[in-house]
């Protein structure tokens, strides 16, 4: 009598076979994620909408120029209002503030990564960390306290041997430095914690096969820095940049704690005058009226798109250099 036996199904085909079955706790995290990305997407929509409509019909009644008018009165009768003032205040300070934290937040981490000691490197972190989750009324009473008293011989420094350059230049050498300057010192100094703490994660995911390679072909250690560790971390550096900078662009209580409100337009970073969108929002919004709120909110607007403009501009910036930071290495 013949015994027939089936062929066992190959471990191969088994293990294809399961692989198209899909688990209910997949459809679900699926669906989670998928859901949370179009509300978010509908969120910014609405937000979108919202700074829209009311700008419109603030700007349909304004009497001067939206972008160019160099005075905002939205209570006077006719209103006239501009963003030329904010817009310029909210640039400049967060030039001034990147141009210092980027250099030293890179070097902080760089210090903390590869050359302190661990004994050192930990708590020198976890200050870091402290530095970042201090709230933004702390920073600004210790700016107007603290920052802007000391700094007034700086600013006297500046005008003598800088004032040629017209920007350094200061109308009343002894006034307070309540300006545009001490703003962007303040900014660097809130936004250094966060492109610090981005910098670092960035430079401990660098291969050590590319460390160690250049260190064996006899590289030293800032070589093997500027040739292995920057080029792979270049991306990551923007991204912690850009992270910053949206922070300097959005702030509020420390801006308006420290700097005057005198919405006039001038050069000169040193003097107390100019203002950003947000300190203005802050100074304005309690005595304003129904119009007044619409104007604000056509500013809330302008910094709306120029916080879009720059995260696409940095995301751009991420992806051509992608390929070239050795990341996909």
């Amino acid at each position: 009598m013949a015994i027939t036996t089936q062929n066992p199904t190959p471990p191969t085909a088994a293990k294809h076979a399961g692989a198209n079955v899909t688990r209910p706790g997949d459809k679900i995290f699926s669906g989670l994620s998928r859901g949370s990305g179009i509300l978010l997407l509908v969120v910014m929509a609405s937000i979108a909408i919202f700074l829209t409509i009311r700008a419109i019909n603030a700007i349909s009644k304004d009497h001067g120029n939206f972008l160019t008018t160099f005075e905002w009165n939205a209570n006077a009768n006719p209103p006239v209002f501009g963003i030329a003032v904010l817009a310029y205040g909210t640039i400049v300070s967060s030039i001034i503030a990147m141009a210092i934290a980027v250099p030293i937040a890179v070097g902080i981490a760089l210090f903390i990564s590869h050359y302190a000691p661990r004994r050192l490197a930990s708590p020198l972190s976890y200050i870091v960390d402290l530095l970042a989750a201090v709230p933004s009324i702390i920073y600004g009473l210790w700016g107007a306290l603290f920052l802007v008293p000391h700094l007034t011989g700086l600013n006297m420094w500046l005008d003598e041997y800088l004032g040629w350059t017209v920007v350094f230049e200061k109308e009343d050498p002894q006034g307070a430095a309540r300006s545009i300057f001490t703003v962007g010192i303040l900014l660097a100094i809130m936004i250094l914690p966060i492109i610090t703490n981005v910098s670092r994660e960035v430079f401990r995911q660098v291969p050590r096969m590319h460390e160690e390679a250049a260190l064996a072909l006899g590289a030293t250690r800032w070589e093997t820095i500027r040739m292995s560790v920057l080029p792979f971390a270049r991306s990551g550096i923007i991204s912690a940049s850009m992270l910053g900078l949206g922070r300097a662009l959005g702030e509020t209580m420390a801006v308006a704690t420290v700097l005057s409100a005198a919405p006039i337009l001038s050069v000169h970073v040193l003097d107390p005058v100019g203002g950003t969108f947000s300190q203005n929002i802050v100074a304005k919004f309690g005595e304003a009226n129904e119009f007044g709120r619409d104007a604000l909110i056509a500013s809330g607007l302008v910094l709306f798109v120029i916080t879009l403009l720059v995260n696409g501009a940095a995301r751009a910036i991420i992806a051509k250099r992608k390929e070239y930071s050795g990341a996909n290495a």
